[in-house]
């Protein structure tokens, strides 16, 4: 048996061991944020749902937000997860919670208030808030004259804070903040005369401004701003050195160029061309194609001439073509989809006649059985241009609404609501552009109708046949610029 004397040395040496490692493992100091990101792996970020951040289309993911900050991810070798804020309040909350979003890339701009609850990175884009107003109005030419209109800014925006000290120096000016809309939301609003006025950025101006046609800008509001990542509050300026290190580079580099001319550099117009110049590339540029739209289509088991409209609503018959969004050639396949259908090369057009019909002919197998012709081909075109995820939300809300989910008629007038946030913030998918999958489809059956016309084997009156094709009887001289589009 042991005394107690003889068991006192050791107690010492062992509670002088403990009290050292207990000592030493305080001084262990905690992982930084940037080291914690790499540790686990994953890049979280906060944004909002909306056409210049982030959002999902038939491509998946996109947005320049989301864009640039998919590359910053990429540079630290960690996986990118986003999280969406129902609105800018919600968005400065979510940052910074355990567990939570270290970085907001949203379209922020800085203001003394945001300054309180977060710090900024450095700038990557320069914006200038607009005021804007429906064409046809009184346009207003400078802060007075916006007293006494409806204005409607986005709740805890810069924007509002702009307001409020007008507000100021100009009692008359009355406005409310909603966090039930997105920018696009506002647009559409002074576009259908809901509003008369908003005040929004010009990026965002730029970008939408094609899908709203009485859309105008009054005039500049202030001086132009610098959007920028924000993150944070703290002493740890360890995320927030690297994230400026690394917009340094893609602005030294030229990626955040190419970024800005992506998406801000020019309008994707859509709409019918006319019939003089259609009629110019039926004779010039389809022959060129046409045994390959036939072959790859009876291949498929799908119309050729509905194969062939696509292709000209995607490229105008051109093999070489590129949009801002990176889907290339004739057929403007993207590469996930050019992969998969065993495309190598999309800008060779007998490869990507071949994409499109697989395409088109997987799509519509992978349709809802319920869905019959023609709705089915008309709903397959849709799922082509926006998704099949974004199809499916506007299906679920045609039915919520009464209206029958497997008629492109009822469905067709649900998708626009796609850009609104308080339907869009209901659905699985989120934000689309759901104007654009009408159009698209639209486009189409008037380029298929035509197609089915001139390509019949028996043509009346002064129809003739050329280069193999059967082309409308045109008339051959120019166009007067006053004639109306088809």
């Amino acid at each position: 048996m042991f005394s107690p004397t003889a068991l006192r040395p050791r107690y010492a040496k062992w509670l002088i061991a403990t009290g050292l490692f207990l000592v030493l493992s305080g001084c262990v100091e905690k992982p930084n944020t940037l080291e914690r990101v790499k540790e686990d792996g994953v890049l979280r970020v906060v944004t909002r749902n909306s056409p210049a951040t982030y959002f999902q289309d038939r491509n998946g993911e996109t947005g320049f937000e989301y864009e640039l900050v998919k590359r910053f991810a990429d540079d630290l070798g960690v996986e990118l997860k986003i999280e969406t804020a129902d609105n800018l309040d919600d968005l400065f909350t979510q940052l910074g919670k355990p567990n939570g979003p270290v970085l907001a890339a949203a379209g922020l701009v800085s203001s003394e208030k945001r300054k309180s609850q977060v710090r900024f990175s450095h700038s990557y884009l320069e914006v200038t808030p607009q005021i804007i107003y429906r064409n046809g109005q009184s346009r207003p030419t400078d802060p007075a004259a916006l007293a006494g209109k409806k204005i409607m800014v986005l709740k805890g925006s810069t924007h509002a804070e702009q307001l409020a000290q007008l507000k100021q120096k100009y009692p008359g000016i009355e406005y409310e903040e909603s966090d039930a809309v997105e920018v696009v939301d506002l647009l559409r609003m002074v576009d259908e005369g809901q509003i008369d006025l908003t005040l929004v950025d010009s990026n965002e101006v730029a970008m939408n401004q094609v899908y709203f046609p009485n859309v105008r800008v009054a005039f500049d509001l202030g001086d132009a701003s610098n959007q920028s990542w924000a993150v944070a509050p703290g002493e740890d300026n360890s995320l927030l050195n690297e994230i400026n290190a690394y917009l340094d580079k893609v602005q030294k580099n030229g990626t955040l160029q190419r970024l800005k001319d992506r998406y801000y550099g020019h309008v994707d117009v859509l709409g019918y061309v006319g019939a003089y110049t259609f009629a110019q590339h039926l004779q010039q540029r389809l022959p060129k194609y046409e045994k390959h739209f036939k072959n790859y289509a009876k291949a498929e088991k799908v119309d050729w001439r509905l194969l062939a409209a696509i292709g000209y609503q995607e490229s105008l018959w051109q093999p070489t073509v590129t949009s801002k969004t990176g889907v290339r050639g004739l057929m403007m396949l993207t590469q996930n989809t050019a992969q998969a259908m065993g495309v190598s090369n999309r800008l060779d057009p007998k490869q990507s006649i071949m994409g499109g019909a697989k395409y088109l002919a997987y799509i519509k197998e992978q349709l809802d059985e319920s869905i019959e012709e023609p709705d089915r081909t008309w709903f397959a075109l849709a799922a082509y241009n926006v998704g099949g995820g974004h199809l499916d939300d506007a299906r679920k809300l045609a039915a919520k609404e009464g209206l029958n989910p497997n008629k492109w008629l009822d469905v067709k007038k649900i998708l626009p609501r796609l850009s609104q946030k308080k339907w869009y913030s209901k659905t699985r998918y989120g934000y689309a552009r759901g104007g654009e999958p009408v159009h698209f489809v639209a486009n189409i059956r008037r380029y298929y109708d035509i197609l089915t016309w001139v390509t019949q084997p028996q043509l009346e009156g002064d129809q003739v046949a050329e280069g193999n094709l059967h082309v409308p009887g045109v008339d051959k001289s120019k166009p007067n610029p006053e004639t109306p589009p088809l």
